[in-house]
């Protein structure tokens, strides 16, 4: 019987030289559906043979971003830029060899980055300790890509990503499954097709062992993002491109390489060595992590206006109970509210209230 590696080779080899059409879309989409399976039983087989060396990262803070990038395009001297952190730098490839962690404390948040071992092609087959430096990668809220005007081919760094399981800027598709005993596998579409149909995604959910379900498809998708649904073990990640070293080429330059490089990703031009872009980058970095800023005012008194409580966006007022305190939403009785997501100045609201971004917050609990 073949190995699994074996499989992995012959349904690549049969992808590759099985060209796309309407004839051969559901023989593909199983394919893909196959390989997946493949690949992600490989992944758990690995887990569970002996260890190799990783780097180990106490996480810390309100976020941690991981800075990605090919080896010598500056990932050091950003990180010794925004932070706390001395990463060892040198004009020669692979000086960091394992992760550095700095603070970066911007806007009342305290942000981890992480400076990695340079990425490259085939990491996620564990070449240049990839599988070491991507497991750390996805324990991480937010990825900085890293390239330089000299070494621009970010897709190389997107697709080793890719590979193992981290989707950029992406949200997961809108799908629901649900399990039963009796009955085979329901599809119901809520939105029109361009890809898929009903045999199509019974194939593809028979590949994962679905015998026995109903699955709801509420928009429009294609064969990867049913895929990554099924397989339940992608990570969607929040991603920007920093373009280091644009000191040395001109802005004409520098805005033709936007253009061939920007469609689909935000691409900040900085100089980490010459402090040039350091402060829209790292208002980027806030922005893309998507927090807010809350001040709390005790009873009576004036609010705090110099540390803010730093949330993310899309809180209520019991996750700011539960940062503060864990008592505080067992003994909650309201709270009061002053800014842009109340009605009127000192509403009083519950624990379900959404905040918004510089509001002044006075939580009443009972007394004990």
């Amino acid at each position: 019987m073949a190995t699994i590696e074996e499989q992995i080779q012959e349904t690549e080899d049969e992808l590759a030289k099985t060209q796309y059409n309407k004839k051969t879309q559901h023989h593909i989409g199983k394919l893909k559906a196959k390989l997946a399976r493949l690949k992600d039983e490989l992944d758990v087989r690995r887990s569970k043979g002996p260890k190799a060396a990783g780097y180990a990262v106490k996480k810390s803070g309100h976020a941690t971003v991981a800075i990605v990038g090919f080896p010598s395009v500056g990932k050091s001297t950003l990180l010794n830029k925004i932070t706390n952190a001395q990463s060892a730098v040198a004009a020669y490839k692979f000086t960091t060899v394992t992760c550095v962690p700095g603070l970066m404390e911007y806007m009342g948040a305290k942000i981890q980055v992480l400076d990695l071992p340079g990425l490259i092609k085939d990491a996620s087959k564990g070449k240049g300790k990839g599988r070491e430096v991507l497991s750390v990668v996805r324990s991480a809220d937010m990825i900085l890509l890293m390239i330089d005007v000299f070494e621009t081919n970010v897709e190389v760094l997107v697709h080793e990503l890719w590979t193992a399981n981290l989707r950029l800027n992406q949200r997961p598709p809108d799908i629901v499954i649900s399990k039963k005993n009796r009955g085979g596998v329901i599809v119901n579409f809520t939105t029109k097709q361009s890809t898929l149909d009903e045999d199509l995604v019974k194939e593809m959910m028979a590949e994962y062992g679905y015998i026995n379900a109903d699955i709801v498809i509420r928009e429009n998708i294609v064969e990867d993002q049913l895929i990554d649904y099924i397989s339940g073990n992608r990570l969607f990640i929040p991603a920007i491109v920093a373009l280091n070293k644009t000191d040395l080429v001109s802005e004409a330059y520098i805005t033709q390489l936007k253009k061939r490089l920007g469609k689909q990703r935000k691409i900040i031009p900085i100089s980490a060595e010459k402090d040039i872009g350091i402060e829209k980058l790292k208002d980027e970095i806030f922005d893309q992590l998507r927090f807010i800023r809350i001040y709390m005012k005790p009873q009576g008194k004036e609010a705090d206006l110099v540390e803010p409580l730093v949330i993310k966006d899309g809180s209520d007022i019991g996750m700011i109970c539960d940062s503060i305190h864990r008592d505080f939403r067992k003994n909650f009785r309201y709270a009061l509210i002053w800014g842009k997501s109340a009605k009127f100045p000192g509403q009083i609201v519950g624990l379900d209230h959404k905040v918004m971004d510089q509001d002044v917050v006075t939580i009443i609990v009972k007394r004990g």
